[in-house]
């Protein structure tokens, strides 16, 4: 067993090559082999997101404050908040982040295959970013 004292690893700013705007994460696991569970706590500043992007065996999100938007390419860009839990399908090219008043935090889950936990894509443009919520 190991615990992670709460405060012991820093929170660092998200690569700035798979974000939009100010995104900071705290680690909650990565899981060591055989495990392939990694988990963070990710917060979005109002109008920051992630790039397209979609993983090997898909992601869950839970969101914990704020109000988010999450998008599947080619499907209509949905609202989410506190208390939502999102599974992505492994594959599903998508992006989600803050909407463009409100920050955001979720806390993403998702697994490795390969030490492949995600393929990160160009960065969703403002045009997308800022359609209608449907």
């Amino acid at each position: 067993m190991e615990i992670h004292v709460a405060g012991t690893r820093p929170t660092r700013r998200a690569p700035k090559e798979n974000f939009t705007g100010t995104v900071l994460q705290d680690p909650v696991i990565m899981a060591p082999a055989p495990a392939r569970l990694n988990c963070s706590r990710v917060s979005f500043e109002p109008g920051a997101r992630t790039n397209w992007h979609h993983h090997p065996l898909g992601q869950t999100l839970y969101v914990i404050s704020g109000v988010g938007r999450i998008q599947a390419k080619g499907g209509p860009i949905r609202e989410i908040r506190p208390g939502d839990t999102v599974w992505i399908p492994p594959g599903e090219l998508h992006w989600h982040g803050a909407s463009p008043t409100n920050g955001m935090t979720h806390i993403a889950m998702q697994e490795a295959l390969d030490g492949v936990y995600s393929t990160w894509l160009e960065p969703v443009t403002d045009a997308e970013y800022s359609a209608a919520v449907g």
